[in-house]
Formats: C-alpha cells, sequence, structure tokens
C-alpha cells in the first residue's frame, strides 16, 4: 500500500500575555482611539464605571469563568433605562479592573410578539462557532436588520430567554449575536430596548470592535489553522494583545442609581421596533 505522508498536529498559538502595567497601558491607547473614532463613545463616571466592574465581576465569579491574563470583556447593561455597553479589563488575581468607555446599545424588547429578552450571563466567542458578515440585504420595510453591508455579526450560540411578549415569563432557545443595525433608520435610537433578543451596537463599535479583534482572542488561534477564520477576520486587522472572548450581559435594574440618558450626554429617543 502507498505511503501517506502524517498529518502534521496543529501547533495553537498561546494567547498573548502582558504585564499587569502594559495592559493598562495598552488599555489607555485602545480607549483613546475609541474616543477618536467610535460615535457616541463615553468613559462614563466613577460610580457608573465602578458598577460595570462590580456587576462583570459577579457574573465571572458566578459563572467560574476563568481570568488567567489580563483580558477585555465586554460588559452589556440589558437596564431598560440603561442599555450601554462597557470594555472592562479584567485582571488576574488580586489586581483592579478598570473601565475604557462604552457606547449605547439596544437589547431585546418586552411587549412584542417573538421579541425575548436578552438573557443575563458569561457567553464566549468560540470558535466552535463561526460568525459572519451583513449582506446588507433589506427586508420587506427597507431595514437593513444586521446593518451596512460588511459589518461583522458575532455569533454567541443558542442561549434559553425569557419571551418577552409572555405575561408568564415563558421561554425558549434564541441565537444570541452582536450585531449593528440600519444605518440611516435605526442606529440613532440605540439607546432603548428594541431588538428580538441580540445586541445592536453603533456601526463605528463595530468595526473598532472587528478591526482590534477586541473579542476575537479564540478566534486569532483559529485563524492560525483554519481559513475559515481567516476569511472572515479583516486583513488589515491589528488585534490587541488584551483581546477577550467573553460577553458578559448585566442587569442594573435593582441598582439605587441607574445611568440615565442625560447623565451619559444624549437625550431621550423613540423606541423602534424593526431589526
Amino acid at each position: 500500500m502507498p505511503d501517506h505522508a502524517a498529518t502534521p498536529p496543529i501547533v495553537i498559538p498561546p494567547l498573548p500575555v502582558l504585564s499587569e502595567a502594559q495592559a493598562r497601558v495598552e488599555a489607555s491607547r485602545l480607549t483613546l482611539l475609541m474616543k477618536k473614532s467610535v460615535s457616541r463613545f463615553t468613559t462614563y463616571t466613577p460610580e457608573q464605571r465602578q458598577r460595570f466592574i462590580r456587576l462583570a465581576r459577579a457574573a465571572i465569579a458566578s459563572s467560574n469563568t476563568p481570568i488567567d491574563r489580563p483580558q477585555l470583556l465586554m460588559v452589556v447593561d440589558r437596564n431598560p433605562k440603561v442599555q450601554r455597553l462597557c470594555y472592562v479589563l479584567a485582571m488576574p488575581g488580586a489586581a483592579e479592573w478598570e473601565t475604557l468607555g462604552g457606547t449605547p446599545v439596544s437589547t431585546g424588547k418586552a411587549g412584542r410578539k417573538f421579541y425575548y429578552i436578552t438573557p443575563t450571563g458569561v457567553f464566549i466567542n468560540s470558535p466552535d462557532r463561526l460568525g459572519y458578515r451583513a449582506l446588507g440585504t433589506k427586508n420587506e420595510n427597507g431595514i437593513r436588520g444586521i446593518g451596512a453591508k460588511g459589518m461583522r455579526v458575532w455569533d454567541m450560540g443558542w442561549h434559553n430567554a425569557v419571551k418577552g411578549w409572555r405575561p408568564d415569563h415563558e421561554t425558549g432557545d434564541i441565537r444570541l449575536e452582536i450585531h449593528a443595525t440600519d444605518p440611516d433608520f435605526l442606529e440613532q435610537r440605540l439607546g432603548h430596548p428594541a431588538s428580538e433578543g441580540c445586541i445592536r451596537i453603533p456601526a463605528t463599535m463595530n468595526v473598532f470592535m472587528d478591526k482590534n479583534g477586541l473579542l476575537d482572542a479564540q478566534y486569532e488561534q483559529a485563524a492560525s489553522y483554519d481559513g475559515r477564520f481567516r476569511a472572515l477576520l479583516p486583513k488589515d486587522r491589528t488585534p490587541t494583545p488584551i483581546a477577550g472572548d467573553a460577553l458578559v450581559v448585566v442587569d442594573s435594574t435593582e441598582a439605587v442609581q441607574a445611568i440615565s440618558s442625560a447623565s451619559v450626554g444624549h437625550q431621550p429617543l423613540l423606541n423602534h421596533h424593526e431589526g
């Protein structure tokens, strides 16, 4: 029988590990870049920053998610009065965590049929699932539900969520995704619950996350041996060495102080029902 060359083993590159000082310098660099390039970006007040950190720590602890290197967490507060994301630099050991800042988002809307409440918890951007890019096609109402052509969609997997239209809080499974929304009609309305359960973000944040690989730590590893991931990730990307892989959805509804529209410098907007 003919000899067949053995398939070489897959060597997965290790995740980058920065020192505490290096990680904080990199977080400051990313914050400055987001201030310049991400619309409606804010660094929040000290009280708001501490709230994001406290809620993120609790979610990470309750889910037993390991933090063994300095890494970014995408923390989303689904509280209807908040509807914001904040990137948090999570540090191993006893080192203090810090925030970079964030933007308005829209999570699942209650009261409309087939709209789910975005579930809370820690969700990992794993190479077990391949994300994709928006085609930019319009629905019957002329809306590009996941954004303009080329916008990245992060697929965080199937998860159980409350059916927002059911008074008995019956649950069902949804495909939890992070994506942009229609740039012409819907993006300006971010900051209020409006989605079918996914997390809508500004297009400029979408591009920044994509090009800097903020949630792509495991995807970068996968790209080293799988052409599908190399094809998905931008060729001109500059992945940050503090990239993480975790979306942390929290709910500060019970908090004494909620982040209000006025405190973060944008005006209340009408709810919408598309996408």
